[in-house]
């Protein structure tokens, strides 16, 4: 169970990897609820090809997911390669909504593995996919995790 929060006004707050966590889990259960054709009509080889990258890519994201939650720095170190693997798979189908969880989740690792630099710029690449597909929670959520970084990189100097 995951453990909430409370802000000084006694509202529920989680913290920024559980909604990350959250809009992943959201965005894949939406993906994995569309229709999978049984058979392959002629003239449809294209989307059925796009169907499985989508699937394949929903599916590493998951797994990328998954890791990410055990904590530990190897298991973030694997996540990245999941989340590589499902931005590449849905670079490939123009999944922008895929895109931009892929590259929020490795912007995160980034940052918890202290490598700020390199998560600003995934962080960077996420933000005009989440306001191309309309997603003002994930588009709000990374400049959030923006400005963490950049409070960090202050309490650096």
């Amino acid at each position: 169970m995951t453990k909430i929060e409370k802000n000084t006004k006694g509202v529920a707050m989680f913290d920024r990897a559980q909604w990350v966590l959250a809009g992943m889990s959201i965005a894949l259960s939406v993906q994995l609820s569309q229709p999978v054709a049984a058979a392959v009509p002629v003239g449809k080889a294209v989307q059925t090809a796009q169907t499985n990258s989508n699937e394949a890519a929903a599916k590493a994201l998951n797994e990328g997911a998954q890791l990410y939650q055990q904590g530990t720095a190897e298991a973030k170190r694997s996540a990245i390669v999941k989340w590589e693997e499902a931005l590449k798979l849905f670079r490939a189908v123009g999944a922008n909504e895929g895109q931009a969880l892929s590259l929020v989740g490795l912007g995160r690792v980034y940052s918890d593995l202290g490598e700020k630099q390199k998560a600003l710029e995934y962080y960077s690449q996420s933000l005009p996919l989440f306001r191309a597909t309309g997603d003002r929670l994930g588009e709000s959520l990374t400049l959030n995790n923006i400005g963490s970084v950049y409070s960090d990189l202050g309490e650096q100097q």
